[in-house]
């Protein structure tokens, strides 16, 4: 970090202080622009299911370097949002043999708490990780990333145990409402590098998009119409790819924080257009009612099948 010109403070203990300002905007300014070097607690090599994901889900790092007003990481992880990558990487690793499941393929997530791309010209530790995965059999990595830096990725060798998600949306909500990330022009053009064959250049993966958070903003269906055919023409070619199609919601919890962080955000949280529900241990989310969701959920599926009729929709959501 010295060699890079950035200022470093050494911590006695896996604490991190001085990070709260006079209001929650300016302890949000302060945690998003610090990055902190920790060691993974040992709760986290306890591997939790994270369908409809993935088999298990483990953490790289926690924390965002993105701004999105919709971050469903608000009210997920506790105190201002700092960004901590875990410098015990190879525990973390040679932990997941573990939890393999005789006999089929076990996957795993590593962008349920951060975007591991945003970081990994910091850290390498995703690059570390697809060595790995590449050296296991019956063993798949899965993350997802809003950003586009992947030339460092191409040319490892990953054996096809790697499936590498880049996030879009319409060009209204990219730029409205994802602060800090690549351009979809720019993430459409990663997907298309890690898509492409080795032989040409590129990273020879088995890819995936997903389309998330899907909004019924105005003009939705001319917007993502617009979106897909841009998926279209950078994906020109035969690849391997998925889709995972995510609708917006959001819990009170959440709401209360995003506010006090973006308040002049332009998401859509009045709770009187949506509906609520309850998961299994009672807590409240709000989503699209039944008729915005089945209108939604059916032009996404009829345009993907036409478009690409050879790609699976691995859930909706």
């Amino acid at each position: 970090m010295t060699a890079l010109g950035l200022p470093v403070q050494v911590l006695n203990q896996n604490r991190i202080t001085g990070l709260r300002g006079e209001d929650e905007r300016e302890t949000y300014r302060k945690a998003k622009s610090t990055l902190a070097i920790v060691t993974a607690p040992a709760s986290s090599l306890k591997l939790q299911p994270i369908p409809p994901s993935a088999d298990y889900q483990f953490h790289l790092a926690e924390g965002c370097p993105a701004h999105c007003q919709y971050c469903y990481l608000a009210g997920s992880l506790q105190g201002p949002p700092v960004i901590r990558t875990f410098a015990n990487l190879p525990s973390i690793l040679e932990n997941l043999p573990k939890y393999k499941k005789a006999g089929q393929v076990t996957t795993f997530e590593a962008s349920c708490y951060t975007d591991p791309l945003g970081i990994e010209h910091l850290t390498g530790s995703l690059a570390e990780t697809i060595r790995f995965f590449g050296e296991h059999e019956g063993m798949h990595l899965r993350w997802v990333s809003k950003f586009d830096q992947v030339d460092g990725l191409l040319d490892l060798p990953h054996n096809g145990n790697t499936q590498p998600r880049i996030s879009i949306n319409t060009d209204f909500i990219s730029r409205r409402m994802e602060g800090g990330t690549a351009s979809l022009d720019a993430r459409l053009e990663a997907v298309r590098k890690l898509a492409l064959p080795k032989t040409a250049g590129g990273g020879g993966y088995n890819v995936g998009l997903v389309i998330a958070p899907i909004m019924p903003v105005p003009d939705w269906e001319e917007q993502y119409t617009h979106l897909l055919q841009k998926v279209e023409q950078a994906l020109d070619f035969e690849c391997e790819i998925s889709f995972e199609l995510i609708s917006h919601r959001f819990t009170p919890g959440s709401k209360a924080i995003l506010q006090e962080w973006y308040p002049n955000t332009q998401v859509d949280f009045d709770e009187s257009n949506r509906s609520l529900k309850f998961n299994k241990f009672g807590g409240k989310k709000y989503v699209y009612p039944a008729l915005t969701m089945k209108a939604l959920r059916n032009f996404f599926e009829s345009e993907l099948k036409r478009r690409f009729p050879d790609a699976p929709i691995l859930y909706w959501t």
